[in-house]
């Protein structure tokens, strides 16, 4: 097991950041963390690279205890944080350099960090001089510089370009494939199109664990539609394969269905049949961005 966290609580004075979370991730797994901001995400990333200590609960990286393993934690742990820090005024190679020393790795491994994060042309300039997101690039090489079994990235395409973009969601992916990858974002997209699975935390409590390919594949949909007057729940939910209605507001109603078949034309219907005038008929689709809504708002 690459990540195991048992009832991990975390305390801020009276605030609670963290309440008794528990996971496991293994590997290889390229895992999305989502939340709202202030909802646990950094502080649970904190707590997993031994910068800051849970008041209660364990966790374990690479089977080693965070608190009574720091050592093994870190040497095998790559950390992007989520505001990177970096010394501007280094040049890129001797910033690597320096963090390799520190690592006693190799000192080929640079070139292999700088070739693989894409900083070949700007390996010349200080860091300092770079775009941030040639930044984040040196913060993701020196991430990976010691090979670690385990990568731990707090918002890694921040400040990033569309073709920069593709190419650090590319490298992930890759990166996945042999290694433990637990990211945060505040991009749907790049979840879906990275991750194998994603959390969900909303105020410091663990509200969704699913694999993504289980969300594509749930055939479960939702029909918005709005009556010109006031509708019964129960009567909606009469309809075919109807598991929950809400009115959302007005007299507007949310109706989910399981099943994958378009049922517009059944509410159409079931409205004809018993009178009812119909003012808007639409779909919503069933995606992460919506999961995330739905269990955050």
């Amino acid at each position: 097991m690459s990540i195991e966290v048992n009832g991990i609580t975390k305390l801020y004075g009276s605030q609670k950041a963290l309440n008794n979370i528990s996971f496991k991730v293994n590997k290889p797994e390229i895992v999305g963390f989502l939340g709202p901001n202030g909802a646990g995400k950094s502080t649970m990333m904190k707590i997993l690279t031994t910068y800051i200590t849970a008041n209660t609960g364990n966790a374990k990286v690479n089977n080693h205890d965070v608190n009574q393993n720091k050592q093994q934690v870190q040497q095998s742990v790559g950390y992007l944080p989520e505001h990177n820090p970096l010394y501007l005024d280094m040049y890129v190679k001797e910033y690597l350099a320096f963090n390799a020393n520190i690592y006693k790795v190799d000192k080929q491994r640079i070139q292999d960090v700088i070739e693989l994060t894409g900083l070949t042309p700007e390996a010349h300039k200080k860091i300092g001089q770079l775009s941030k997101g040639y930044r984040q690039r040196v913060g993701l090489a020196n991430a990976l510089l010691h090979d670690p079994d385990v990568l731990i990235l707090d918002e890694p395409t921040t400040g990033l370009d569309p073709n920069q973009l593709a190419d650090i969601r590319q490298l992930i992916k890759t990166i996945g494939q042999t290694k433990t990858v637990f990211l945060s974002t505040h991009i749907m997209q790049e979840v879906e199109a990275i991750c194998e699975r994603v959390i969900i935390i909303n105020k410091g409590e663990i509200v969704a664990d699913k694999k993504l390919k289980e969300l594509r594949d749930e055939k479960e949909q939702v029909v918005i539609v709005e009556f010109d007057y006031r509708v019964e729940d129960a009567f909606l939910k009469q309809l075919p394969k109807a598991t929950k209605v809400t009115n959302t507001h007005g007299f507007v109603y949310e109706i989910t269905f399981k099943t994958s078949d378009d049922m517009r034309s059944h509410v159409f219907d079931f409205a004809h049949d018993n009178q009812l005038k119909i003012l808007q008929l639409n779909q919503k689709n069933a995606n992460l961005e919506s999961l995330f809504r739905d269990l955050t708002a």
